[in-house]
């Protein structure tokens, strides 16, 4: 399509700043980017459109302009809702370097231009998914009893035999054909969610395939019409330079849906692996039509959050409470017991330093979002029960649970944190790759508002209890609270390093000159109580082998093993390792 219709088309809003001579340039796909360098992301002919968020100065609009100019892009359209008038330095360096230039009124959504030149452009380039596009589209906007992505899926299906399902960065099947076959397995979706998440982390270029036995599956991202979008692969983090360019690779990655086709698209021809992602690009807006009604929510939750740790009075948090109850548990006749869960993802950034994890809150409160999903799911009106906000570095959830028989002690309903990422570990664990962590509290439930500070605190307490463990992704509950693991988090790093260190090097040191295995021994002798017929069983010993080497252990640390006080400093040794 020409530039020259986009400014022709009213429902745009589009304001021609710059470059009338090259309104007859053609227009081949769009693309939404706040990064001060998107040249990964072009492929050349794209109308970008852009918010300024990347724009700190008037120095910056030069080399903004002169990356776009020298990756063939199309145009540039300007966003007036953050900085109001264009500024000049933009619109100078834009004629510099002989590239169109549109404002973009506050009023109209980035998703509408970018709706519109995907349904123009795949209308130009094909006319069997052009209609299918145009179909869903119109199937969209009515409302919906349009039936949102399930519908382009079943059209791919009848129109162009392609079996398609889309699926949350965790795994979580959203959507899929309801009239070409069973859904996808749990164990498939997962798989399917890690392997889009690993290559998108290494920069491989998209779309990642992926065979499963004689199948093979091609995985294409479904990014946020609001961030940044491409057809192309995603910049490697590890190459990034700009502390906000790799937040925003980071967020993408762990906040982006996915379309896993059940096809192999190596062989596609552009056109055809250019109007896939034009379906991408239309799913995308359901999403964030989806995550707009959890503004509500999140504002409720946020409220709630505020008054909380201000101190407020019980009464005032109790009255927030039941303006929430309605619009997180519709339909709800007795007033519900609360719980809370609290997230956090950190890197390990190396240049990046601090400043890398400032938005890490925004981050959590995504996938704390997605993760409660199914522990709470019902039934369709799941996503009705998240209330997540977020300060700058963790995101709390305010999960309302039904009123508990009295006969139940509340804490045994709702959430638990060693089922919380059953499902989610392996395909979170790829997208943290190596740089990253996400650790999870969960509170008891509690029955009124006067409980939800200590709920907090519990919730809290316990996300440090976890993230004292190794792994990528590990969650801690309440109940552990009252363990000895509630005192370990505690310990200053420098004094675990030497604690560990006097007891058990010299028995690393003795198993790496002997192959003796005496820690593994020392573990499986104090999990089984001392008892020596049931460690030697474990350990497929003889009796007196284990004596041995448990003497041999006494002996290299000057401790007895029958001596309660030494057991317990072994145990917590073996912990704190």
């Amino acid at each position: 399509m020409r530039l020259r219709a986009l400014l022709d088309t009213d429902a745009l809003g589009l304001r021609l700043l710059g470059g009338e001579d090259e309104l007859d340039r053609t227009v081949r796909g769009v693309m939404t980017t706040d990064l001060r360098d998107p040249s990964r992301y072009l492929s050349g002919g794209e109308l970008v459109l852009t918010g300024l968020a990347w724009r700190r100065d008037a120095a910056d609009s030069e080399p903004f302009v002169r990356i776009l100019a020298g990756a063939g892009v199309t145009a540039l359209a300007a966003g007036e809702a953050e900085l109001g008038d264009i500024p000049e330095d933009l619109v100078v360096a834009c004629a510099r370097h002989r590239l169109p230039l549109f404002a973009v009124n506050e009023s109209v959504a980035f998703a509408t231009i970018t709706e519109h030149v995907v349904r123009q452009v795949s209308g130009e380039r094909a006319g069997d998914l052009a209609a299918v596009v145009d179909r869903h589209r119109r199937m969209m906007t009515s409302g919906p009893a349009g039936g949102g992505p399930d519908v382009v899926l079943d059209l791919l299906g009848s129109d162009l035999d392609l079996r398609a399902w889309v699926l949350s960065p965790t795994g979580r099947l959203i959507a899929g054909p309801k009239v070409s076959g069973p859904p996808l397995p749990p164990d498939l979706c997962a798989r399917l969610a890690a392997e889009h998440l690993a290559a998108t982390r290494t920069g491989r270029r998209g779309p990642h395939r992926v065979a499963v036995g004689t199948t093979t599956y091609s995985l294409f991202p479904i990014s946020s019409a609001g961030r940044t979008a491409s057809t192309s692969a995603a910049r490697d983090v590890r190459d990034v330079r700009d502390v906000r360019d790799v937040r925003d690779v980071r967020e993408s990655v762990l906040s982006d849906w996915l379309l896993a086709v059940e096809a192999d698209a190596g062989d596609w021809p552009a056109e055809r692996l250019d109007l896939l992602y034009g379906v991408t690009q239309l799913i995308a807006v359901e999403r964030d039509r989806r995550d707009a009604a959890r503004t509500v929510r999140r504002r409720l939750a946020q409220e709630v959050l505020e008054l909380v740790q201000a101190g407020a009075a019980p009464a005032e948090i109790a009255a927030r409470l039941r303006v929430a109850a309605p619009v997180l548990l519709p339909g709800l006749g007795a007033a519900p017991h609360w719980q809370v869960v609290v997230a956090r993802v950190e890197w390990d950034d190396g240049e990046a330093g601090e400043a890398g994890r400032l938005d890490g809150g925004a981050v959590a409160q995504a996938l704390l979002e997605e993760i409660l999903v199914d522990p709470l799911s019902t039934g369709p009106e799941h996503s009705d029960r998240i209330a997540v906000a977020h300060t700058d570095d963790e995101a709390i959830a305010l999960v309302p649970l039904p009123a508990v028989s009295t006969e139940h002690d509340g804490s045994e309903s709702g959430i638990h944190a060693d089922t919380l990422l059953a499902a989610v570990r392996d395909p979170l664990t790829a997208g943290l790759d190596d740089d990253g962590r996400l650790t999870l509290g969960v509170s008891a439930a509690v029955h009124s508002a006067e409980g939800l500070r200590g709920a907090l605190e519990e919730a809290r307490h316990a996300r440090r209890v976890a993230a004292a463990r190794v792994g990528r992704v590990c969650a801690a509950g309440h109940q552990e609270l009252a363990s000895h693991v509630l005192l370990l988090p505690f310990v200053p790093d420098d004094v675990r390093r030497a604690f560990t260190a006097r007891l058990l090097d010299p028995l690393r040191d003795y198993d790496r000159r002997h192959r003796a295995e005496l820690i593994p021994t020392l573990e499986a002798f104090l999990e089984c109580d001392g008892s020596w017929t049931r460690c030697a069983s474990r350990l497929h010993l003889h009796v007196n082998t284990l004596r041995y080497r448990v003497g041999r252990i006494e002996q290299l640390t000057s401790r007895d093993l029958s001596r309660l006080e030494d057991k317990l400093d072994f145990f917590l040794a073996l912990r704190m390792s």
